[in-house]
């Protein structure tokens, strides 16, 4: 391996932050090496065109089997790869879907991060750690907008696990003396997203409708509100928490709130759609117990890091929908659309 150039290790790097990590470590000149788990079927479309890419022939990406449930098999890729930076994105991240598996979720989610930290720290290694916290932990909320120092009340397994995993980070850092950050980031979305999550559901369902491949798309709760942002702006942020020189946790976020029901209108504007022809509302798409509003306060991280989103609401929405639009075989400008570009966005 080069001991030139500076090493990485993202655990979850086939999901949406993932990929859009590994793109920008890339690009910067990073060794970077992922873990996956073992599947039937191939489940890293979202990194594949890394391989193509001709900006960065010269940098090497390594994929290595792994489980967040397994601590011997992450202390010994630890060991191996001997990472500077270890970003830690692995998890089940569906909120909904962590009330039918709510013991996988926190073993993965809160037990998996211990893992990786005493990995880290059997191991001896100086390294950088970063841990993705969620908005989700804020659930019922306490304030409004959230900043880092609003206190927790989670309302799903999902959110409980993330609220261990963001204190056991805290607790060793300030245990063992060891660089963590945690990044408290707010909901961000792209065209990777997963085809399960509301705002993907929506695009990829016009997109089929406009295709006539699908009548209706049905939704749970069209009031529930969301600071949305891009999430390549996002993991730009989880690359500077750990540029400096002490560690620190962060909100990102847009400081701006939109409904379900918003972003649905706004696709619907976009290609001239009555909204409330396409879409029903199935209770089973409900949680046991919802979370209404979510709005962050990214000043800290502004001040702090030079970050802030370059993407605004009605962009993201317009770059979703135009790369599903393509997706399902139709020309995104006979809808004035431009279409999106999922590769190379970052700058060399």
């Amino acid at each position: 391996m080069s001991q030139k150039r500076k090493r990485c290790l993202i655990t979850g790097i086939t999901g949406q932050d993932g990929s859009y990590l590994a793109e920008l470590l890339l690009k910067k000149g990073y060794e970077v090496h992922g873990i996956i788990r073992r599947s039937s079927s191939f489940n890293t479309q979202r990194i594949d065109h890394l391989y193509r890419d001709p900006h960065v022939e010269d940098v090497r990406l390594f994929l290595h089997y792994g489980d967040l449930c397994e601590g011997s098999i992450l202390r010994r890729l630890i060991d191996k790869i001997q990472p500077q930076e270890v970003y830690n994105l692995g998890a089940q991240s569906h909120v909904r879907v962590s009330f039918d598996i709510a013991v996988n979720t926190c073993d993965v989610v809160a037990l998996g991060t211990v893992r990786l930290l005493e990995a880290i720290r059997d191991t001896g290694i100086e390294t950088k750690f970063y841990q993705a916290s969620s908005s989700e932990m804020f659930g019922m909320a306490q304030e409004i907008p959230q900043r880092e120092t609003t206190p927790f009340h989670p309302r799903s397994p999902y959110a409980v696990g993330k609220v261990m995993a963001h204190w056991i980070t805290v607790n060793y850092r300030e245990s063992f003396n060891m660089f963590c950050c945690s990044g408290i980031l707010f909901n961000h979305e792209s065209p990777r997203r997963g085809e399960t999550f509301v705002t993907r559901k929506i695009t990829r369902g016009i997109a089929n409708i406009l295709a006539g491949n699908q009548k209706k798309i049905y939704l749970g709760n069209l009031d529930a509100k969301r600071d949305w942002g891009y999430a390549p702006d996002y993991v730009e942020g989880m690359w500077l928490m750990l540029q400096e020189d002490e560690p620190d946790d962060y909100v990102l976020a847009t400081g701006e709130t939109h409904s379900v029901r918003e972003f649905l209108e706004e696709c619907c504007r976009l290609v001239k759609l009555d909204p409330e022809k396409i879409y029903e509302v199935d209770p089973r798409y409900y949680r046991p117990a919802e979370v209404n509003l979510l709005c962050g306060d990214a000043s800290k991280a502004q001040r702090k890091l030079g970050w802030k989103p370059k993407v605004d609401f009605k962009g993201l929405v317009r770059i979703m929908l135009s790369y599903d639009i393509k997706g399902a075989g139709l020309n995104p400008k006979d809808y004035g659309l431009e279409p999106a570009k999922e590769e190379q966005l970052f700058e060399d």
